[in-house]
């Protein structure tokens, strides 16, 4: 069996007096894809961000337990935060290019890291381009603006983005919410080929999405983890009451 590589033991988290995140304990496999459910405002995007540490950019949040990356508890005092978000990458609702061409939008974070180098300009722009089948279309537009891609295209831009610095863990909060059915689908399939190199955690509102992709689910309610479980399981034999009560439309 696949030891872990995302861990959570007793992760709590506040915005202020407000407990967002109530005792999270949490196991997440490798090259696997792993989705997050719940109502608005249940934690599910909090928890995400807590696996990079994003919420730290946020005013009057304290955590308490952790939060492990292949073994390595990233909420320790001398964690390099720089060096673990190389490792663990997030796409967000709205794709985000920079409003850069497309070869700077990819280029950057190896420039960054100081990484370009250890492997070719050229490669790294067809590597990452194919692997979210970008590269046929856009191979002869590279110094074009990413903002002039379709919304679609910037979504699969700013994945290629996050690879091109050679992650563990892809984070996706809701990545197709923008994105038309035809679109969402293309990305779901994107999802399934890259699984096979990457440990993917998408959050979603869109529970036939969740059945879909994920091989494991985890559902939150009022920041609990309320249970966990291979997806199959979870949607047709649910161990909690609430979570039948979420799935067959009867919570919210």
């Amino acid at each position: 069996m696949d030891q872990p590589i995302v861990q959570t033991r007793g992760l709590n988290l506040y915005y202020g007096d407000f407990q967002a995140l109530k005792d999270i304990n949490l196991s997440i496999k490798p090259r696997q894809i792993t989705a997050l459910i719940g109502p608005s405002g249940c934690g599910k995007s909090t928890l995400l961000r807590a696996i990079n540490r994003m919420n730290d950019l946020i005013a009057g949040v304290r955590v308490e337990g952790e939060v492990f990356i292949g073994g390595e508890n990233i909420y320790a005092p001398d964690m390099d935060i720089v060096a673990m978000r190389k490792r663990v990458g997030m796409v967000f609702q709205r794709p985000n290019p920079f409003p850069l061409s497309i070869k700077e939008n990819i280029t950057f974070g190896p420039i960054i890291h100081n990484t370009l180098k250890q492997e070719g300009l050229d490669n790294l722009l067809e590597r990452t381009l194919q692997a979210v089948m970008l590269w046929d279309t856009l191979k002869d537009r590279l110094n074009q603006s990413a903002l002039s891609l379709s919304l679609e295209q910037r979504q699969r831009l700013c994945i290629a983005r996050l690879l091109a610095v050679m992650p563990d863990v892809l984070l996706m909060d809701e990545p197709c919410s923008a994105l038309d059915p035809a679109a969402t689908q293309r990305i779901e399939e994107l999802l399934h080929e890259l699984k096979a190199q990457y440990t993917i955690i998408i959050v979603t509102h869109n529970m036939q999405q969740a059945a879909r992709v994920s091989a494991e689910c985890g559902f939150m309610l009022l920041g609990e983890l309320v249970e966990f479980s291979e997806t199959g399981q979870m949607f047709t034999n649910p161990t909690d009451q609430r979570t039948e009560d979420y799935i067959s439309g009867r919570y919210g």
